[in-house]
């Protein structure tokens, strides 16, 4: 097993993006919005998801594909964080999401598909990346993310047209809440290659052609990105194909994992927390698509 450094006493803001800060930042300005999915939303969502889940999922633990409870907790551990529900869902569709709206069920789902897509280490990064949402206390807004991005379609004339304006808004902060989330993929499985090659499965993989990908082509591939996006007509073309997505390209998030790993703030958070993990114990410390 590979030392980990555990990040004991780990915060969200200490490797929250800063685009993600700047969108929080922007979001909290929206009078009342975390009063009403919270309070008034969320008892009632949070309990209708989580027992439409548990009748339809596998809940993993010691005795039930133990392998992916012991990703869960090993992450857990290096991000000081209280383990949720993990569950495996028979799926076609590689993805993962997480639901914490409240924080009193929080619970991850991974689908059928992308685990026989990934390696077990990538599977623990796309774990860490649904922590990343707990620990950054997401759930609220992804909600309403939902709730609008619904609403842009249902309301006619005016009210359409505030709700589309509220919900670029958000899908721009969910977009940069996506790269936080990478570097918490990251700091649980501290090897950029691991979260890297995830990306580029998810790219274009399949459990037949993933082994076949090869990840610095796919490094190449993003640089190049970046060189195009670089001019006025690729930043153009950028902003179009991305301002209804909820997810950065992954070949963006390929890139900003690449330059975060190397860059002296990473280096410096790991090297604050010296804990290794295998010996220390355990921390007592709206939907969302991978």
């Amino acid at each position: 097993m590979i030392s980990k450094t555990q990040l004991i006493g780990l915060k969200a803001d200490e490797f929250r993006h800063p685009l993600d800060l700047e969108a929080t930042k922007a979001l909290k300005q929206i009078p009342g919005a975390d009063i009403i999915v919270r309070n008034l939303l969320g008892q009632m969502a949070e309990q209708f998801f989580y027992v439409e889940n548990i009748a339809s999922s596998i809940l993993v633990g010691e005795q039930q594909l133990p392998q992916f409870y012991k990703l869960l907790i090993e992450a857990c551990r290096v991000l000081d964080l209280e383990p949720p529900q993990l569950y495996v869902r028979q799926h076609p569709v590689p993805n993962a999401y997480t639901f914490a709206m409240r924080g009193k069920q929080p619970f991850i789902v991974m689908h059928t598909s992308l685990l026989d897509l990934l390696t077990p280490e990538e599977i623990q990064a796309v774990i860490a990346h649904e922590l990343g949402h707990l620990k950054c206390d997401h759930g609220v807004y992804l909600t309403l993310v939902n709730l609008v991005v619904l609403a842009a379609g249902q309301l006619p004339n005016l009210g359409g047209f505030v709700a589309q304006a509220l919900q670029a808004q958000l899908l721009e902060w969910v977009r940069c809440a996506e790269f936080t989330c990478d570097r918490a993929a990251l700091l649980a499985t501290q090897d950029p290659k691991i979260v890297m090659s995830l990306l580029m499965k998810l790219s274009g993989g399949s459990p037949t052609l993933a082994p076949q990908l090869n990840l610095d082509a796919f490094l190449a591939q993003a640089r190049a990105y970046d060189d195009i996006s670089n001019t006025e007509l690729g930043e153009v073309l950028k902003s179009a194909r991305t301002s209804q997505l909820t997810h950065p390209l992954p070949v963006l998030r390929a890139r900003e994992i690449d330059r975060w790993a190397s860059s002296r703030d990473y280096q410096n958070l790991l090297e604050s927390h010296t804990m290794d993990y295998n010996h220390k114990a355990a921390p007592k410390g709206g939907w969302r698509n991978w």
